[in-house]
């Protein structure tokens, strides 16, 4: 970031002439001009933030002004969300109250800045229960008026724009964050634009070379790229022209996120990425003709230009998307032989597909078909909420389950359309219809065919659930759903029934601390949940209740004895043997205290060093990294320094759930073999196998330690794990490994 350096009378300009901005646009909307107010909003927020400055140097005030150019300019609010955007920060930051505000500025927008400030400093603190609980209130305020959420999102998106000035592992913190949950969000809210930003400049500060490399790929490939799309595109531009429409027509360039998923989702190279672009037809319907009508006339014109895919036409139009979105896809067969997608939208369309539910209220008085749709949704996560789960992970991941990217559309016997996750089952129908029909639920009928609960379903199926009152439901369940209304609802049947089990296991536990005069702690609690691994304590009391796991075996203190158990080996208790810990005496109560541990300075990036003398980290299980890839460290509860790969999907819930507790990390002296899972495709041929083997083993040295090879027809596939120093040996390896005749493909498997 560039170093700022104003002196006073410059900065002051600065200012002014940054507020004239946010005014300019303002005056240049059909919103009614409320000029007094956002004024008078401005000179009350600069002179209550006067002398605080952003970690950047700026003065506090430009943060608010360009938070309410975002709300006013790229999502569409008003003069009440503009002044609420430019006061956000004051009762947080400031010695002024929510009382203030009002006796100020009026209830609506004092309301709105109480919504944002109940859920201010992002939406998790340092504490599980914490992030669980915030959420909470950004969703019930966010039923409440919707405003609030698309505020904190133009904050969020203002944050992440001047993210350069933070420290690496609070940029770390942030982005995993945004891109967990805030691009989930924005795009749930039909905000495309600010989802696709949110989750490039995430991208960047997550990915940096990656995103560097694939922009001047981009970059590189343009002039090449632009005479493709004119060779497809002048054809089509010349035949809406000889039937009069009006129209405007781009080309949508893929995001450097969403080329760089597509390329590490389908393990193919940046030049295999065909689908780069779009091309966008955005017309203006004339009086006497039905927007749906006019699309289709675009697309039957289209279709006597091109060949259509015949999977691959979406109409958005008569059934949207549940965020709102509108529009009629097809996808055509270009001149030079590649897919090209087409999206037709109505200027209206287009409005609301950027700028999401607030376009609406140009377009429309009162609740619009869309609106009604926000409101399910809000429904559904209010149903989330009344679940008390304190897993704070548990319920971030329900959650996310409902800020779903892609749908399916399905029918009841009656008639009656679900919206449902792409992936969702004949389970998923049940529960979302009703809990006791979850819970009884034995199999379905889908298109009249009998079927497990477990099916998976598509867009279009009629689905009938079959009941049985003696089906009990079961935790295996879990794995069968894709919505976070069933998950929930599983969840609150299994606790339910498991109710007497827990009550029982709490019983054994509390009498176990009594017995031994132990005060339960956090620390304490943390470190018993990690001996047994479990998550919770109520899934600790279950197995302590069911039998499966037998307090005696872990938490026993032997006094007389002296012996080193999980008590007396993991915390300073006054049991004896520690010359350190204070002796107990009779009657006393011990307040369990954990070790004291060397203090990591999560400011600074750790250096990662694995040799024979020397090893500072543990690699996790869940993605299994190696030297060389882009990774992040994790401070576990056992204070020792967990390395996630970045686009490890454990990575995301930790860096959106535990931030302070993130490490930037760098590799320096690592020395041993790790496992590495590679796949190679090419066509088959006798003794081509024995070729592979002899060239990895021994002209690469490299031992391998798992091999799998399927041959179908001509075609055969390989799976090795093998062991290598870094990643650097297995883009040598793979590289070699093109050279053999017939290897047409092969990738590191991550």
């Amino acid at each position: 970031m560039e170093q700022y350096n104003k002196t006073p009378e410059e900065e002051e300009r600065f200012v002014e002439a940054q507020f004239r901005e946010l005014l300019d646009g303002y005056l240049a909307s059909n919103h009614r001009k409320k000029v007094e107010i956002i004024e008078k909003a401005f000179r009350f927020a600069k002179e209550a933030h006067k002398g605080v400055r952003r970690r950047s140097g700026e003065p506090y005030i430009l943060h608010p002004i360009a938070v309410a150019k975002i709300a006013s300019q790229e999502i569409g609010l008003g003069s009440t969300s503009i002044c609420a955007a430019l006061l956000h920060d004051v009762v947080e930051d400031t010695e002024y109250t929510v009382d203030d505000i009002e006796q100020h500025f009026g209830k609506k927008i004092a309301q709105i800045v109480e919504g944002l400030t109940k859920i201010s400093g992002g939406i998790f603190g340092d504490k599980a229960s914490a992030q669980a609980e915030n959420f909470r209130k950004l969703l019930l305020t966010m039923s409440e008026d919707i405003r609030v959420v698309l505020i904190k999102m133009a904050d969020r998106l203002h944050n992440m724009r001047t993210l350069g000035s933070m420290a690496p592992n609070k940029q770390y913190k942030i982005a995993g964050e945004t891109l967990y949950i805030y691009a989930p969000l924005a795009h749930r809210l039909g905000l495309f634009a600010i989802k696709t930003e949110l989750e490039d400049l995430s991208f960047k500060y997550e990915h940096p070379a990656e995103y560097a490399r694939i922009s001047n790929l981009i970059r590189q490939s343009e002039e090449r790229r632009e005479i493709v799309y004119n060779d497809f595109a002048d054809p089509i531009l010349k035949r809406l022209d000889s039937i009069g429409v009006v129209y405007e027509a781009k080309a949508r360039l893929k995001s450097v996120y969403s080329i760089w998923r597509k390329m590490e989702t389908k393990h193919v190279p940046f030049e295999e990425v065909y689908d780069l672009y779009a091309m966008r037809i955005i017309f203006e319907p004339p009086k006497d003709v039905s927007e749906k009508e006019m699309c289709y006339k675009i697309y039957s014109s289209l279709t006597d230009l091109y060949r259509p895919h015949p999977d691959r036409t979406r109409d958005w139009i008569t059934t949207p998307k549940a965020n709102g979105y509108q529009a009629l896809h097809v996808t055509l067969m270009g001149p030079d032989g590649n897919w090209v997608e087409v999206q037709i939208r109505s200027r209206r369309m287009d409005e609301i597909a950027e700028k999401g539910f607030a376009a609406h209220w140009k377009y429309k008085i009162g609740e619009s078909e869309e609106e009604k749709e926000l409101n399910v949704w809000l429904k559904t996560i209010k149903d989330i909420l009344d679940d008390p789960t304190p897993n704070a992970i548990d319920f971030l991941d329900t959650l996310k389950l409902n800020l779903f990217a892609s749908e399916i559309v399905v029918f009841t016997p009656k008639g009656e359309l679900l919206t449902l996750p792409a992936g969702a089952t004949v389970l998923d129908v049940a529960f979302t219809l009703h809990s006791e029909i979850g819970a009884h639920c034995i199999a379905g009928k889908v298109n009249h065919k009998l079927v497990p609960l477990s099916q998976k379903l598509n867009s279009g199926d009629q689905v009938e659930v079959l009941t049985s009152q003696s089906q009990k439901p079961k935790l295996e369940w879990m794995n069968f759903l894709a919505t976070a209304k069933a998950k929930t609802r599983l969840r609150k049947e299994l606790r339910r029934i498991q109710m007497p089990v827990v009550e029982k296991g709490k019983k054994i536990f509390d009498d176990f601390l009594v017995q031994n005069d132990i005060i339960l702690n956090n620390n304490v609690m943390t470190k018993i949940l990690g001996t047994y691994q479990v998550a919770s304590r109520e899934e600790l009391f279950q197995k302590l209740g069911s039998g499966e796991v037998s307090i005696d075996d872990y938490l026993n203190v032997n006094t007389s004895k002296g012996a080193r158990s999980l008590v007396s080996r993991l915390f300073r208790l006054g049991f004896g043997g520690d010359k350190t810990s204070k002796k107990k005496k009779p009657g006393e109560e011990v307040s369990l205290l954990p070790v004291p541990v060397e203090k990591i300075n999560t400011k600074e990036t750790y250096v990662l060093k694995f040799n024979d003398k020397e090893r500072n980290f543990s690699f996790a299980d869940c993605c299994r990294p190696i030297p060389g890839d882009e990774v992040m460290g994790f401070i576990n509860d056992r204070n020792e320094v967990e390395v996630h790969a970045l686009t490890c999907p454990r990575a995301q819930v930790l860096k959106a759930s535990y931030g302070p507790r993130i490490l930037a990390t760098r590799w320096d002296e690592v020395a041993g073999k790790f496992m590495a899972s590679i796949r190679i495709e090419g066509i088959d041929r006798h003794g081509i196998l024995s070729e592979l083997t002899r060239m990895i083993s021994t002209a690469l040295n490299i031992d391998i330690r798992r091999l799998n090879i399927e041959a179908e027809k001509e075609v055969f596939t390989c799976d090795l794990g093998v062991l290598v120093g870094s990643t650097a040996d297995v883009e040598e390896l793979c590289k070699k490994v093109l050279k053999i005749n017939g290897v047409k493909r092969a990738d590191r498997v991550k």
